[in-house]
């Protein structure tokens, strides 16, 4: 049996949807700090993946189509569970239906992005990527919870509306960029992107990591606000077209 280029990324993803299982299981066995590596984790190596396709030019249907499925497990089952059996299930039914919409709303949003995609290189997501969901959720409970273990106080009243928003997010035509790759074209096209990521950065490794959640706030209301602010150029667009109209009223 040949052995092509496309097993490589493929061996990442399958990496990728490995670490959610794992997760899960520490989940089960209540080691809810180690479920949340275990996501972090997945994040690296569906990162690898895409890299990896590059680098062998082994993008495929096949891989876009394992690299959802795998994400589904890692940045939805996964996530879901975490904050379902760390808090939410004190909600009863309410928690259930809440923790899940990480997983189906991801999945919603990986579908919608694999009939629209065209081509592999892209400069934006419409929606918020569910790795980044993910990874927004993991970091939440590990800069919020106590001792890894619980939530108390204002921490535990707005995890809801947080597992909601994010879900939301990820199904919303929002647009938030891609990373950019690390070239001289692209650094030349995108100069305030790399100096964006660049700092914040800075900011992770000086903060030692305790930064990364407010890091992620900050990327996910960017998109947010650059939303609404097209929004509101467009509406203005519009009315100027209608009063720069010719009228025609006798």
């Amino acid at each position: 049996m040949m052995i092509t280029r496309a097993v490589v990324p493929t061996l990442f993803t399958v990496l990728n949807m490995f670490c959610g299982f794992l997760s899960i299981i520490q989940v089960s066995d209540g080691k809810f700090v180690e479920a949340g590596y275990f996501i972090l984790l997945a994040g690296v190596f569906d990162s690898l993946d895409g890299v990896m396709a590059r680098l062998t030019k082994s993008s495929s249907q096949f891989g876009v189509e394992i690299d959802s499925l795998s994400d589904v497990v890692s940045f939805g089952a996964a996530p879901a569970f975490l904050v379902y059996k760390l808090h939410l299930f004190q909600l009863g039914t309410v928690g259930i239906i809440i923790s899940s919409l990480l997983v189906i709303l991801g999945g919603i949003r990986l579908a919608r992005f694999n009939v629209q995609l065209v081509g592999f290189d892209k400069d934006y997501f419409r929606g918020l990527p569910i790795p980044s969901s993910a990874i927004a959720i993991v970091f939440y409970v590990l800069t919020f919870s106590i001792d890894g273990n619980r939530f108390e106080g204002l921490a535990g009243t707005l995890l809801p509306f947080v597992v909601v928003a994010i879900s939301l997010l990820m199904v919303s035509t929002i647009k938030y960029d891609t990373l950019p790759k690390l070239s001289k074209k692209e650094i030349t096209k995108h100069p305030i992107r790399f100096i964006s990521y660049f700092f914040a950065l800075l900011v992770i490794v000086f903060t030692k990591g305790e930064a990364v959640f407010y890091v992620f706030s900050v990327f996910i209301v960017f998109g947010i606000l650059r939303h609404l602010v097209g929004l509101l150029k467009h509406e203005e667009k519009v009315e100027s077209e209608i009063e720069e109209a010719p009228s025609y009223d006798i």
